[in-house]
């Protein structure tokens, strides 16, 4: 999995060294903090390890990251993604299973970067990006406009997902590990994700009934994608998932019962990087780390130019959207006690 990790000068990030990573990593932060440009560029560097040498793939290192940066972030020039008013050069570097991963370029980049070093083996198992955006009744339009089109408008988190979910189900079955947390999210769901080829349309299963994807939840539709990706064999046990706002749409129950499932993907070898806005979140994956010894989970606490490491299981780390919460529970004690 990932180790650690440092960026300086990356978007609105001014500098964030992360000297080891965990199981389950939570970035919390307001708007603007840089959270989502985080995820992705962590999300861009895996997907250039995973590429590199896959298959018949003659790109170079530099040549698959250059074009994962410009479409995921669908900027002018890369040189773009370079602090504002900053003198020193983007740079970015994880470890990964212990080796390193590094790169740099200036603000005047276009669409090379020349400084790269990458001394990650070539690896078999596929990241995935989870974006804040519904997708299922976009695929279609998602495939077109990048594939056919290949203009802005849906990133390369869109794409890639997409192209994950077009994946057939293979006949190998389910890896044994996922057996126990595929039957949980069929408990939530009461039905499947399905695909009908007809329609061109995502459609969801209960019993002998089909919905349009159109009228289905989006809690349904976020736990749907998750068992569609481990039915079709897409995510392995040493996969990692990002999500980019994991409360999105749904309810505290739902985001309770989805945080169980990643625990227990979790416990199986799968890395998970998150977003979130959620005091709920934190509180509940705080509880989780004090139940659970053997899994680390991380919170990266964004708040301007700073940026922190905690762990869950030691206490809740400073920040504004943690602090407003606990605030507003104080005084509502405070009332209830007038």
């Amino acid at each position: 999995m990932i180790n650690s990790f440092e960026l300086n000068n990356f978007g609105p990030i001014q500098q964030f060294v992360c000297p080891r990573a965990s199981h389950i990593n939570v970035i919390i932060g307001g708007n603007g903090t840089g959270k989502t440009i985080f995820l992705k560029a962590l999300y861009t560097a895996m997907r250039t390890i995973e590429d590199y040498k896959r298959g018949n793939e003659p790109r170079s290192a530099s040549e698959i990251l250059s074009e994962k940066l410009y479409w995921t972030f669908e900027v002018d020039k890369i040189g773009d993604l370079v602090r504002k008013g900053a003198e020193a050069p983007l740079s970015f570097q994880l470890s990964f299973n212990g080796n390193s991963f590094f790169y740099e370029f200036g603000k005047d980049t276009t669409r090379t970067i020349n400084h790269i070093e990458n001394q990650v083996s070539p690896r078999e198992s596929n990241s995935i990006f989870l974006p804040a955006k519904e997708i299922l009744s976009l695929q279609s339009l998602i495939l077109q406009s990048r594939e056919q089109s290949k203009t802005f408008g849906f990133d390369d988190t869109y794409l890639d997902l997409a192209r994950a979910l077009r994946q057939a189900k293979t006949r190998g079955g389910d890896y044994a590990e996922f057996a126990q947390s595929r039957k949980s999210l069929k408990d939530i769901t009461s039905g499947t994700l399905e695909y009908d080829n007809l329609s061109e349309n995502w459609q969801f299963k209960k019993g002998n009934q089909k919905f349009s994807i159109g009228v289905t939840s989006e809690g349904i539709k976020k736990f749907s994608i998750i068992d569609t990706l481990l039915g079709n064999r897409y995510l392995d046990p040493n996969s990692i998932i990002f999500i980019d706002g994991i409360e999105g749409a749904l309810h505290p129950t739902a985001i309770s019962k989805f945080l169980d499932i990643v625990v227990m993907l979790a416990e199986k070898g799968i890395q998970f990087f998150m977003a979130t806005h959620s005091y709920f979140v934190i509180k509940k994956l705080f509880l989780i780390a004090q139940q659970k010894d053997d899994l680390s989970i991380s919170i990266f606490s964004a708040a301007e130019d700073n940026w922190n490491t905690a762990n869950v299981k030691e206490g809740l780390p400073d920040n504004p959207i943690i602090d407003e919460s606990i605030r507003l529970y104080q005084e509502e004690v405070r009332l209830a006690l007038e």
